[in-house]
């Protein structure tokens, strides 16, 4: 078991990398997930999404 953080830096620094990893998870299915939709607008809404989540990660990063 992970040690628990004893301030608040540690708190942030350990929340910051809980949202850089789903980030990273999201920027992974976004693909399929645009790949499989059925409609044009939803396939452009995915890929948006992958687009703004790409930028998530770059100001994580």
């Amino acid at each position: 078991m992970a040690a628990k953080p004893k301030t608040l830096d540690d708190l942030f620094l350990h929340t910051l990398k809980d949202i850089y990893y789903a980030e990273k998870q999201i920027l992974k299915a976004l693909p399929k997930m645009a790949r499989g939709a059925e409609s044009d607008e939803l396939k452009a809404a995915f890929e948006t999404h992958r687009e703004q989540t790409q930028g998530q990660i770059e100001r994580l990063e």
